[in-house]
């Protein structure tokens, strides 16, 4: 693979940067280098969404002529490397890199219609509803009742782990329209207004104290059939083809690269435990080498998934293999990121940083003080969100099953 960048690379490169320096706000620089998840605050996301989407910059993985951007793989590595050099604040994937792509492959002409235009401004936005409180990893165990009734389907149940249900008004989710044969049989895809009569949102405190994640309750509310994506009963066609874009597809190394060079740079400032610095203790210089190394092992996987992108296809079983690659190099980074942060990263400060959701009962000292700096702050609490990346979009034991069933026959 030739990962040389040509004249015309450097270009867009030096393009992208300019744009960046124009339209980030410091601000919004400020939300995206504090904050304390994969989700930025909410705020400061869907901002930085319309800034994007102004320049038509917003969803360039999508096909152009529902608002992508005709870019080669490495102009879409470029992009995603700069804006996070910036501190650009993340996008939700919800919308745009997730249930776009199903919309876009298996949805009709009106759903295309109504639905893409609306995610890149952000008149619509997303949260998905896949995991049941019996049903996580093994999704197919989903039991979602959706009844038949005419024109609609009838929904009762519950959905959990359900991230911006509070900020979302529409939900993709698998509801379960029969129980006849397969476990994988008999659910279907549909879109939700999440205005409907019927739905109760209760949040969920997460180990960090944020409210990003939420229970959803359904108690007999009525979507109608023509928001199904596919067909009744064939849902699990449509969830497997966005599952491969919710685990992989995207461009992680670079986030991780840069994390690990602000790990180096705070341990080299701070003392390790023989009284030098940290960065020269043996034990933890070498994680951090493995770790370095790992992130150049994953940019490799990363473009092999991006060039099939280009070429029309999907990650298939990949997928599988950058969701354990890049969470578990996210946990062992944020690991290493506490560690540097020494004790004043087990400091409280929720109010110091840019959370992902609202903090649930906390109050911040009145004077605003901070003990430490910012990025001690955000080390401890990206350490507890870290901690559910190895179990969120299937555990990353189910996607070693995948593996050794695709890949190794067995």
């Amino acid at each position: 693979m030739d990962v040389t960048w040509s004249e015309k690379d450097i270009a867009f490169r030096d393009e992208v940067r300019a744009f960046i320096r124009d339209r980030l706000t410091p601000e919004l620089q400020q939300a995206g280098r504090l904050q304390t998840s994969v989700y930025s605050d909410h705020e400061a996301s869907m901002a930085w969404q319309a800034i994007l989407h102004e320049r038509g910059w917003a969803a360039p993985a999508w096909p152009v002529e529902h608002g992508g951007c005709d870019w080669s793989l490495t102009q879409h590595y470029i992009f995603s490397r700069e804006s996070t050099l910036a501190g650009a604040p993340s996008l939700s994937p919800m919308g745009i890199r997730m249930v776009a792509h199903a919309i876009v492959a298996f949805g009709t002409d009106e759903q295309k219609g109504y639905f893409l235009p609306r995610i890149l401004t952000g008149e619509v936005f997303f949260c998905q509803g896949y995991s049941e409180p019996e049903a996580g990893s093994d999704l197919a165990a989903l039991s979602m009742a959706a009844v038949d009734d005419g024109d609609d389907l009838v929904c009762t149940g519950s959905k959990i782990w359900t991230t911006h249900a509070q900020e979302a008004n529409w939900m993709f989710a698998l509801v379960r329209t029969s129980r006849t044969g397969k476990k994988q049989q008999g659910i279907t895809f549909v879109l939700i207004d999440m205005t409907s009569p019927g739905i109760q949102i209760r949040p969920l405190v997460m180990t960090s104290g944020e409210e990003i994640q939420n229970q959803v309750f359904f108690d007999d509310v009525r979507v109608p059939k023509r928001n199904v994506i596919g067909s009744v009963d064939d849902g699990w066609t449509v969830a497997k083809y966005l599952l491969e874009f919710e685990r992989g597809g995207g461009a992680n190394a670079p986030a991780l690269q840069v994390l690990a060079d602000e790990v180096a740079a705070a341990a080299a400032s701070q003392p390790g435990p023989d009284g030098g610095r940290l960065i020269d203790d043996p034990a933890f210089s070498r994680r951090l080498a493995e770790a370095r190394i790992r992130t150049e092992v994953l940019e490799v996987l990363e473009y092999r998934v991006l060039a099939a992108l280009a070429g029309g296809g999907h990650p298939g079983s990949a997928s599988s293999m950058l969701k354990i690659l890049s969470t578990e190099l996210s946990q062992t980074l944020t690991e290493l990121s506490m560690e540097a942060a020494g004790p004043r990263g087990r400091a409280y400060q929720p109010h110091a940083t840019f959370p992902g959701g609202p903090v649930a009962g906390y109050e911040p000292p009145a004077d605003g003080y901070v003990s430490g700096e910012p990025w001690q702050a955000v080390a401890s609490l990206r350490y507890f969100n870290d901690r559910a990346g190895s179990i969120y979009a299937g555990s990353n034991e189910i996607q070693r099953n995948i593996l050794a069933k695709a890949e190794l026959g067995l």
